[in-house]
């Protein structure tokens, strides 16, 4: 397996090597000693999740607080998505700066996005989809999230969002709450 290190510390693009023959393809999609090896630091994974999107539909931005801070592994089984991950480690020098990445079923590419950071994904194609497991398990009382169009992140979507749940369209900008992700992400 391949990897890429991007240019905010710590996201990691991993690139799985296909085998593919007359019968189809085959690829190891995760090992978790090279895994381990790769991020710098032992990860269980507890959690699996699974999302279905039709085109055009935003997810995001999402992140759990401490105690429940995830590190999540991203990747497409249908379709494509462009993934995001947004830097809210308030210690970091790439703080509120953000990547991004095409993840879909042809690239079979998958994202390292460690704790203390917000993720979100826009579906290019109907039916994606995304399948991320997660170091943590989900806290309602800890979830917390970002506005897709923040003014403080200026990301650039590659299409605009035609499909955002209510949650994501009613999150409170990053500036209404910067001594909230002062003090929440200070430790990373």
């Amino acid at each position: 397996m391949e990897f890429q290190k991007l240019k905010i510390k710590d996201l990691i693009l991993f690139k799985p090597n296909k085998i593919e023959d007359h019968r189809g393809s085959f690829q190891e999609s995760y090992n978790q000693i090279n895994f381990n090896k790769i991020v710098g630091k032992n990860i269980e994974f507890v959690q699996d999740n699974f999302s279905v999107s039709n085109k055009g539909v935003f997810r995001g931005i999402h992140f759990q607080k401490k105690p429940y801070e995830q590190g999540k592994l991203v990747r497409v089984s249908l379709g494509r998505v462009i993934d995001f991950a947004v830097d809210l480690r308030k210690n970091s020098p790439t703080y509120l700066q953000w990547e991004k990445v095409e993840l879909s079923d042809d690239n079979r590419f998958q994202l390292w996005i460690p704790e203390g950071f917000g993720h979100a994904f826009i579906t290019l194609e109907e039916n994606t989809t995304v399948i991320y497991v997660v170091s943590q398990v989900y806290s309602f009382e800890n979830e917390g999230g970002a506005k897709f169009d923040d003014k403080m992140l200026k990301i650039d979507w590659p299409i605009n969002p035609t499909v955002l749940s209510d949650k994501d369209q009613k999150w409170p900008s990053i500036e209404e709450r910067m001594e909230e992700f002062d003090n929440r992400f200070k430790d990373f």
